[in-house]
């Protein structure tokens, strides 16, 4: 396919900006190319890489393959079926698709490989370590960097043995909200198709739910805004278990709900996001309600609904009004009817309210206005 004066251009601003980055001069002047990728060539520099330098696109060995593969069974069953429907997508356009752990080393492959083509096969190997340490400058690395969906043509990659790619990449998070890998699609002196990051996003958010949903869970909760009714993979996806704690989310509703990445021996209550009773999640689910207008305690009110492990979204569309539930108190209005209600309980015994709340009797004292004995 002959090129097109717009491509010849891009491809000169690209050479340009290279030129000034790898003459010592600042990524801030290679105009040519987005500021992310002149830093990843800087820090390929302060590695000591030159861009004529053969690449060995060199695997990893067969005893840490297994760990990687162990490590990362759950990513690769998720992506599977994605895979699959993306490898159809792409058949066409000569891109194919590469799955990579969060260090950048290929876990599974799908789509038109030529495997006569040194090129695809070199990089399209399950094992082979495709980090910036290792290849540079590519979708993969900057991806994982990044941590956002990206796209870069030909000599945008750092080697010049790696500009015959063309990439678009996305990170993919686990329910733990932690980057578990990525998406790459990947063709090679083909034509430019910067749509394909778009494309890729879609596909890893579709494995990012499969896998929360995959996961034990006994309640899943579809989140959006109002005017916009959950039912497909833009919405908000957070898993809780019987006790109505949260196991995971995807990245839309961390994102919606202010939630960080997932820390060790920390887990988040839906009471601490839901300003209303949690159970009524549970129950809403039972009914197969249509999706449930929820405050939050931060003031925000999301469209939520419920449903049962394996449950389609359908299934609850059926109802045509949307619920309303009531707004909850304040939260320290239900702090102070919760500590209320254990000295009550407690029959009057403030220490052993305060035991029973992991509390001092002084917050006891204070929330209830009572005298202090």
């Amino acid at each position: 396919m002959p090129l097109t004066a717009h491509h010849s251009d891009r491809l000169q601003r690209i050479e340009q900006a290279r030129d000034l980055v790898f003459q010592g001069q600042s990524e801030a002047h290679a105009s040519g190319v987005s500021p992310w990728i002149a830093q990843s060539w800087q820090r390929c520099l302060s590695m000591g890489l030159q861009p004529g330098q053969a690449v060995g696109f060199d695997a990893i060995s067969a005893q840490h393959m297994g760990r990687v593969q162990e490590a990362s069974r759950p990513l690769v069953l998720a992506a599977q079926p994605v895979l699959a429907e993306l490898a159809r997508a792409i058949a066409d356009i000569r891109y194919f698709a590469i799955l990579t752990n969060a260090q950048g080393i290929v876990v599974d492959v799908h789509g038109p490989v030529d495997r006569q083509d040194r090129r695809a096969e070199v990089i399209a190997r399950v094992g082979v370590d495709l980090s910036e340490k290792s290849v540079g400058t590519t979708a993969i690395s900057a991806a994982l960097t990044e941590l956002q969906p990206v796209w870069l043509h030909r000599g945008e990659h750092f080697f010049q043995d790696t500009g015959v790619y063309s990439c678009a990449g996305a990170p993919v998070f686990g329910p733990d909200g932690l980057c578990a890998g990525m998406l790459d699609l990947t063709g090679i002196e083909t034509t430019e198709r910067p749509a394909l990051k778009h494309l890729v996003r879609r596909s890893a958010r579709s494995i990012e739910n499969s896998w929360l949903l995959s996961t034990d869970h006994a309640l899943v909760l579809r989140l959006n805004w109002p005017g916009n009714q959950p039912g497909d993979d833009s919405d908000g996806l957070i898993t809780l278990d019987h006790n109505g704690q949260i196991v995971g989310a995807n990245p839309t509703a961390r994102q919606m709900l202010s939630m960080s990445s997932g820390i060790e021996g920390q887990t988040l209550h839906a009471s601490e996001v839901f300003a209303s009773p949690w159970e009524n999640l549970f129950d809403a689910a039972s009914r197969q309600a249509s999706a449930q207008e929820l405050p939050l305690w931060s003031g925000l009110r999301l469209q939520t609904q419920a449903l049962r492990p394996g449950t389609r979204p359908e299934a609850a569309h059926s109802a045509k009004t949307t619920e309303r539930v009531p707004v909850a108190k304040p939260l320290k209005d239900v702090q102070t009817d919760m500590i209320r209600e254990a000295v009550q309980q407690a029959r009057g015994n403030v220490a052993e309210a305060a035991r029973k709340l992991g509390i001092s009797r002084a917050t006891v004292y204070r929330k209830l206005g009572l005298p202090k004995s």
